[in-house]
């Protein structure tokens, strides 16, 4: 049988956190993460949480990025991210958005990144 493949989503996760190369930028500001990561199994899972990817990991992971020194680039910390999230060996690949909300009045920031195995 071939792996049972799935799509996790962890959208919109607000964080403030130290994120930037400006002045104005030194303290934690207002930064929104999207992940979605491909997921094999190799067959369907039951339901239950001991056979699936715990989002929970991730979403513990990405908090305690944010609780750290920061980072100059939104690039750094969407590959962060990234990492985490093959921390899970079942993880084939993800995609991390990061969006600073508050840089411009009119307008969003930010990148985005996809990597796979």
């Amino acid at each position: 049988m071939a792996d049972a493949v799935y799509t996790i989503l962890l959208e919109g996760l607000d964080l403030a956190l130290k994120l930037g190369i400006h002045p104005h930028e030194a303290a934690p500001q207002r930064v929104r993460l999207s992940v979605t990561m491909t997921v094999a199994y190799p067959a369907p899972p039951a339901d239950r949480i001991e056979d699936v990817l715990d989002y929970d990991f991730v979403r513990e992971g990405v908090q305690a990025l944010a609780a750290g020194p920061g980072f100059a680039l939104q690039e750094t910390l969407c590959e962060a991210v990234a990492a985490l999230c093959f921390a899970d060996p079942r993880v084939r690949a993800v995609t991390v958005r990061s969006v600073k909300l508050d840089i411009y009045p009119d307008a969003t920031v930010g990148c985005e990144i996809v990597r796979q195995r």
